[in-house]
């Protein structure tokens, strides 16, 4: 049985979504981030991601972290990529080529995508008036955005979703990816195959289900 290390305000939402998707049994283990503890006590009480039982599964102590059958993995996209193929049915590959695609999306998410979307999230996180400095480190990010979403909007002008013209894997992982820059809608805006394929994934009961975990979760 898969058992996955992570709380959901994490990048342990993506496994978390998928497994929500395929049903699959698992044992959920909610390891928190040590630097969201509040002092050097909780370390020693709350399990974490600097406690040694974890440093046991992942020596780098980042979650998620997952484990099955001596299996350890312990990058988010990997462990997403490993279940669609091992437990996703139509959520993971029908052959070597989709396969290879979902790959392809999964570094497509990882290399493109994430960092100019988190500098988005936290530039709008830090909170207070948005300076003329904030604002021009926001529109540098969205500038780095904008090719990649190009590409997805050409993608999307043709397909509903990435891989074989059904809601796969792929679709979890960029999706949660770009999840980060929601919070400007103004250049989404610029991209309406994107921004319908996304509200369209988080649409679906077990993005919902999986999003109402996180946030009843302490920020």
């Amino acid at each position: 049985m898969i058992t996955l290390y992570g709380v959901y305000r994490s990048r342990a939402s993506r496994p978390l979504w998928l497994l929500g998707e395929c049903g699959a049994a698992f044992t959920h283990v909610p390891v928190i981030q040590a630097y969201r503890l509040q002092d050097d006590t909780a370390r020693d009480r709350v399990l974490n991601t600097a406690s040694a039982a974890f440093l046991r599964v992942n020596p780098q102590g980042q979650i998620p972290a997952m484990q099955e059958d001596g299996l350890i993995l312990t990058e988010s996209l990997a462990i997403c990529l490993h279940i669609a193929r091992r437990h996703g049915g139509a959520l993971g590959p029908a052959d070597a080529a989709e396969q290879a695609l979902m790959e392809q999306w999964a570094l497509y998410a990882a290399t493109s995508v994430e960092t100019p979307a988190l500098e988005i999230q936290y530039a709008l996180a830090a909170g207070g008036d948005l300076t003329p400095e904030v604002r021009a480190g926001i529109a540098v990010s969205a500038e780095k955005l904008r090719r990649p979403l190009a590409r997805l909007e050409s993608h999307l002008a043709d397909h509903d979703w990435l891989v074989g013209d059904r809601f796969t894997v792929a679709d979890i992982m960029v999706a949660e990816c770009l999840r980060y820059a929601q919070g400007h809608p103004a250049l989404l805006a610029e991209f309406p195959a994107v921004n319908g394929w996304l509200a369209r994934c988080q649409a679906r009961p077990a993005f919902v289900a999986m999003w109402e975990k996180r946030s009843a979760e302490p920020a």
